[in-house]
C-alpha cells in the first residue's frame, strides 16, 4: 500500500518540552524506522500550538488530527493505526461532553481566538527560513524597501492603532516618530526579550516559536525611524528562544535578507543578541538600556526619553516582542485589517498566557474587547473541579485583581486601568474560592520586593514596609490600621517611585483591599483565614467520636505535640504544633479537621506574651 506524505507537527513549546515532546520525538524516529516509513513522515517540532494544559500535544496532516496527553508508550499504536492502517487513535483525541473532537480546527479553546502575533506558532517549523517564507514571510519588507518610505511606514501603523504590547500600551508610531525625526549618526532598536512576570511566557513563546516574524519586525522598525543596529535583549532562563533568535539571524544573513544593502534598497542592519541575568527591573526600558551597556541594570529618570537619549546616548526606540510580533501582519494585509479588530482605543488582538484553576490552561490570542468572562469560561473552559471563580489577577506582580463582578469587563487598556487592574505583558491567573487574597497580594508584593533595584526610596523602603504589615496581618498579628496604613504606603509609592515597577507594585495590595476588604479584616479582627491558607490563623483538631485510636497521626508528627491511647483517643497540644499537616494527610478515617482561626489556646498564649513584653518594656 502507498503512504500519502504525512507531516506530524510536534509541539516543542517550553510546555510540552517538560512533559515530555522530545522524547517522543525521538521515539517516533525509532518507530518509523522499525516500519521503514522513515522517507514516508516529516516530523516537524515547532513552537508552542496553545492548549498547554493538553500537553504533549500534535497535529498530524493532512487530516488535522489533533492528539492530546501522548507519551512516548503511544508512539507504536499512532504508527501502527494511524499511519499504516488509516485509523487515527480516538482515546488520544480530546473529549467535550461525551463528544469526540478529532481535528485541530475544531477544538473550543480556539474558536473564539484569532492569531495575528501568534499565527504561525505551531504550524511552522521556527528554525526554518523556508518554511516562515512559505507562509508570506519577509514579504512586508521587500514591500517597504521596494516600494515605501520611512514616513509612510509609520504612517501604516498609526493608522493601524498598535500600542506597545509590554504592558503600558504606548502608541507604537509616536515612539518610532521621535526616532525618525531625531537628527542622530546612529539610532538603535531593542527587542525587550526580559519576560519576567510570575505566570508569563507570552513573548517566550513567540521568540522560540516564529523568532523570523521578530526579526522582520525589527528589520521592519529600523527601516521607519533609521536604525541600522538592533538588539535582543532575552534572559539567560530562556535558552531556546535565544538559540532560536541567534539562528533566525544568521539565516537572514546567509541569503541577504540582513546585512548592507538589503535588497538593493540601500537599507542596511545588523542586529545582536544579549542575555539579561533575570533582574525583574531590566524589562524597565532604562534598567534594559543600561544592562546592554554593560552597567548595573538600574532605572534613570525621564526625560530624557530612550527616544531623545537612549543606548550609549543615541536615539532609541525599545519595543516589546509581541509589539513586533504584529508589523510585518500590519504591513501585508493593511492597517484597516487589524484596526477592524478591538475596541475605540485598543486595536487588534492580545496575547495572554492564561494559568491558574481552569481547564484550559495557555497560550491564546484573543481580539482586543474580549471579556474575562469569555477569555475564562469559552476559551479557558471554566474552573476545574466543583470550585467556583473568585479573582484573576491580571498584569502580573504590578497588576490587579479583579472579581466575578468584573467578569463582563472588556478587557482593553481602559477598562482594566479604570478598575484597578492594568494589561501588563499579558499573565492571567485564574483562581478559585480556595485562595487567600491577603496571601495572594503577599505573594507578589514579596517578589516585587525581592526584585527591586533599591535606587529609590520610595520603593526600596515602602515596599517592605508593605510586606512586612502583611507578613503581620497574615500570622496573627495585623493591628487596626494596618488596612489604611497599606493604603497610604501603596499611593504614596505609586506617585514617588522612580519607574512602573515601583510605581505600579503597590496594585495587587490596593486592589485586593478594594475588592476584598472583609478578608483583610477577618484576618485582623478575627485572626482567621477563612480559606485556611495562612497555617497561623488556622488550626488542626482532632474528632474523638471519629477517632479510632491508631495513633498514625502522634506517630507521623515531628514536634510529638499529638499524645493519646486507644481509649482515650488523641489530642493535638496546640501550642507545640507547627501547623505541618501531616496529621491531616495520613489519617486514615479523616478524623483531624482544619478549623478556621487562631486556636483560643494559642490565642490566649500570644497575648500572655505581649503582655509581659509591654510590661517589660515599661
Amino acid at each position: 500500500m502507498s503512504l500519502k506524505r504525512i507531516d506530524l507537527l510536534i509541539c516543542c513549546g517550553s510546555g510540552c518540552v517538560s512533559a515530555g515532546s522530545l522524547k517522543i520525538k525521538e521515539r517516533f524516529h525509532e518507530v518509523l524506522a522499525e516500519h521503514n516509513l522513515t522517507n514516508e513522515v516529516n516530523i516537524i517540532e515547532t513552537g508552542c500550538m496553545g492548549p498547554c494544559d493538553y500537553g504533549p500535544v500534535m497535529v498530524i496532516y493532512p487530516e488535522g488530527i489533533f492528539y492530546k496527553k501522548v507519551s512516548p508508550e503511544d508512539v507504536p499504536e499512532i504508527v501502527a493505526e494511524h499511519f499504516i492502517k488509516g485509523r487515527p487513535v480516538a482515546r488520544l483525541m480530546l473529549q467535550e461532553e461525551e463528544k469526540t473532537i478529532s481535528t485541530h480546527k475544531d477544538i473550543p479553546f480556539y474558536e473564539k481566538q484569532i492569531k495575528v502575533a501568534l499565527e504561525n506558532c505551531g504550524y511552522i517549523n521556527p528554525e526554518s527560513l523556508e518554511e516562515y517564507i512559505a507562509t508570506g514571510g519577509y514579504e512586508a519588507l521587500a514591500k517597504i524597501l521596494t516600494e515605501m518610505k520611512a514616513q509612510d511606514v509609520i504612517n501604516v501603523i498609526k493608522e493601524s492603532g498598535l500600542r506597545g504590547r509590554g504592558g503600558g500600551g504606548f502608541p507604537t508610531h509616536i515612539k518610532w516618530q521621535m526616532v525618525h525625526d531625531k537628527q542622530a549618526d546612529q539610532k538603535y532598536i531593542i527587542c525587550n526579550g526580559d519576560e519576567g512576570d510570575p505566570g508569563a511566557f507570552m513573548d517566550r513563546s513567540l521568540l522560540e516559536g516564529d523568532p523570523h516574524r521578530i526579526l522582520e519586525g525589527m528589520m521592519i522598525a529600523a527601516f521607519a525611524m533609521g536604525a541600522t543596529n538592533g538588539f535582543f535583549y532575552i534572559r539567560a532562563e530562556y535558552p531556546l528562544a535565544i538559540k532560536r533568535i541567534k539562528m533566525a539571524i544568521q539565516q537572514a544573513k546567509d541569503i541577504g535578507l540582513m546585512g548592507q544593502n538589503v535588497f538593493d534598497s540601500g537599507f542596511s542592519f545588523d542586529a545582536e543578541v544579549r542575555t539579561g541575568a533575570g533582574a525583574f527591573v531590566c524589562g524597565e526600558e532604562m534598567a534594559l538600556i543600561h544592562s546592554i551597556e554593560g552597567q548595573r541594570g538600574n532605572p534613570t529618570p525621564k526625560p530624557p526619553y530612550p527616544a531623545v537619549q537612549g543606548l550609549w546616548g543615541k536615539p532609541t526606540v525599545v519595543n516589546n516582542v509581541e509589539t513586533l510580533g504584529n508589523v510585518s501582519t500590519i504591513l501585508r494585509k493593511g492597517a484597516g485589517w487589524f484596526a477592524s479588530m478591538g475596541t475605540e482605543k485598543s486595536k487588534g488582538t492580545k496575547v495572554f498566557a492564561l494559568t491558574g484553576d481552569i481547564k484550559n490552561t495557555g497560550l491564546v490570542e484573543v481580539p482586543m474587547g474580549t471579556s474575562l468572562r469569555e477569555m475564562i469560561f469559552d476559551v479557558g473552559g471554566g474552573m476545574i473541579g466543583d470550585h467556583k471563580f473568585k479573582a484573576v489577577q491580571l498584569g502580573g506582580p504590578s497588576g490587579g485583581c479583579l472579581t466575578v463582578d468584573h467578569l463582563d469587563t472588556p478587557v482593553d487598556y481602559e477598562n482594566l486601568k479604570a478598575r484597578g487592574a492594568m494589561m501588563g505583558s499579558g499573565g492571567v491567573i485564574v483562581m478559585n474560592e480556595e485562595k487567600c487574597m491577603v496571601n495572594v497580594a503577599k505573594f507578589f508584593m514579596d517578589f516585587c520586593v525581592e526584585e527591586s533595584c533599591g535606587k529609590c526610596s520610595p520603593c526600596r523602603i515602602g515596599l517592605k514596609q508593605m510586606l512586612e504589615i502583611l507578613e503581620r496581618i497574615t500570622t496573627g498579628y495585623g493591628r487596626e490600621g494596618d488596612i489604611e496604613e497599606l493604603q497610604r504606603l501603596g499611593e504614596s509609592i505609586s506617585k514617588l517611585s522612580l519607574c512602573g515597577l515601583g510605581q505600579t507594585a503597590p496594585n495587587p495590595v490596593l486592589s485586593t483591599i478594594r475588592y476584598f476588604r472583609d478578608e483583610y479584616e477577618a484576618h485582623i479582627r478575627d485572626h482567621s483565614c477563612s480559606t485556611k491558607v495562612c497555617t497561623d490563623l488556622m488550626h488542626f483538631n482532632i474528632d474523638k467520636d471519629r477517632c479510632i485510636g491508631c495513633s498514625l497521626c502522634a506517630r507521623k508528627c515531628p514536634t510529638n505535640c499529638i499524645t493519646g491511647s486507644r481509649e482515650e483517643k488523641f489530642t493535638i497540644h496546640q501550642l507545640d504544633c507547627v501547623k505541618c499537616g501531616n496529621c491531616f494527610d495520613v489519617c486514615p478515617v479523616k478524623a483531624i479537621d482544619k478549623v478556621p482561626g487562631m486556636h483560643p489556646e494559642v490565642e490566649a498564649h500570644r497575648a500572655d506574651v505581649a503582655k509581659a513584653a509591654h510590661h517589660y518594656d515599661d
